[in-house]
């Protein structure tokens, strides 16, 4: 049986109140790690009235369940709401996590602030959601959360880990692709590309600091807003014939955060 190595280790999760970044926490702390959440409160009322009415739901939750289980299994787990389109917030996450928890070592950026943009004068995709116009609004939403957040979080990450002589780190990002274009949602996939292109510049910079820097490229996964077209085009599609789970990700995550995975970096591990 391996050992992941994550015994002791601090892991900081953005996005963890539900989904991908919830799944992310209870599985690293099955390993030993103790986590760290973050998490936005979304109002349901803002969720796409084609998703079923649990996804608002989820999106409204706190991340007390999650921490819960974690500490009822005998992991450690602590948590702080924030809003990551605002800039400062990013010391105080580190700072909270220091204080409750210890050094921050594996830093996952999973937190998104998907909306749907186009350039087109389509109201809705071809699967119901609404559209909107690229827009100024569209553009700061989008990149706010998926491309400056994650920057400032692994140039905090790498400030706090270079001045504390540590030598061995994780970044993992999560994409949905978005360099060769993301029609219907193009501000989400351009942010996507910003964010891999962050990752890939911390892979190169960071390595000789012990720090692995990767993204993880899921297939849609159902956290809760698939409609019955859009599960069918997704098994469809897959040469799996299955959809994927918050934690068939989860599980990736932990291996690119494990001992095992220390000779890979600067790469984006795309799953089907």
């Amino acid at each position: 049986m391996f050992d992941l190595g994550l015994t002791n280790r601090v892991a900081l999760i953005t996005g963890a109140n539900q989904g991908i970044g919830a799944a992310t926490a209870r599985a690293l702390a099955a390993q030993g790690a103790a986590v760290f959440l973050t998490y936005l409160r979304l109002d349901p009322a803002e969720a796409d009235p084609v998703f079923k009415p649990t996804y608002g739901e989820a999106r409204a939750r706190t991340t007390d369940e999650v921490v819960r289980e974690i500490r009822e299994a005998g992991g450690r787990a602590e948590s702080m709401e924030a809003d990551l389109a605002d800039p400062t917030v990013v010391p105080a996450l580190f700072d909270r996590a220091e204080a409750t928890l210890g050094p921050v070592e594996i830093l996952v950026n999973n937190a998104s602030g998907w909306l749907a943009d186009t350039f087109l004068p389509d109201t809705v995709d071809h699967f119901g959601r609404r559209l909107q116009p690229v827009n100024l609004d569209s553009h700061n939403r989008q990149f706010a959360v998926d491309a400056r957040a994650p920057a400032l979080l692994i140039a905090e990450f790498a400030r706090r880990h270079i001045a504390r002589n540590a030598t061995w780190g994780r970044i993992i990002g999560l994409t949905s692709g978005g360099s060769g274009g993301f029609p219907g949602e193009v501000s989400y996939g351009a942010a996507k590309a910003a964010q891999e292109n962050y990752t890939m510049s911390a892979a190169a910079e960071l390595g000789r600091y012990g720090i692995t820097a990767n993204m993880v490229y899921p297939p849609p996964v159902d956290t809760g807003w698939f409609t019955p077209g859009v599960e069918e085009a997704v098994q469809e599609s897959s040469p799996l014939r299955r959809v994927a789970t918050p934690e068939d990700v989860a599980e990736v995550i932990t291996l690119l955060a494990s001992h095992q995975a220390r000779h890979i970096t600067g790469q984006v591990i795309r799953m089907s």
